[in-house]
């Protein structure tokens, strides 16, 4: 008999395959790349972030990290700045248009969401996200890796 995780795994790994956002839909609509809308939310979230920082909160190395914030700074979404107190390391803040085109992707990401759920009630909704965040917070728990909330 299958135990319950095997019904989350299944499902999780569907989950993993859908993309609200087709690459060819992302391009013509001027989408934000994943790996840059995960980071800037982190950024947002967190405040000014280091390569360290980002290193550690992604557990991805810093020649990655810094490829994809020489990126978002190239697009005007990131601005270093000395580290506001004082630490030796440059920090990554977003800029006003980084603020700006993250809010129009999250807006982007909740109607495409909307669309999903158009057939759920608003406590189904309500429920899933309470289920979804006991998710993560367990993961980010086992992985040491926390994702700060507001």
């Amino acid at each position: 008999m299958e135990k319950p995780s095997h019904l989350v795994e299944f499902e999780h790994m569907v989950l993993g395959r859908h993309q609200f956002s087709s690459t060819k839909r992302r391009h013509h609509e001027g989408r934000m790349e994943r790996s840059a809308y995960i980071m800037l939310s982190r950024i947002r979230v967190q405040g000014p972030m280091s390569i360290g920082q980002l290193s550690e909160a992604f557990s991805l190395d810093a020649s990655t990290l810094n490829r994809q914030t020489a990126s978002a700074v190239k697009a005007g979404l990131l601005e270093r700045i000395p580290d506001p107190e004082g630490g030796m390391a440059r920090k990554f803040r977003l800029t006003e248009q980084g603020e700006r085109e993250l809010d129009d992707e999250r807006a982007a990401h909740v109607r495409d969401l909307d669309l999903v759920f158009e057939d759920w009630s608003a406590d189904d909704v309500k429920t899933f996200a309470r289920y979804l965040q006991r998710f993560n917070t367990s993961v980010e728990r086992l992985s040491g890796q926390p994702w700060p909330r507001s």
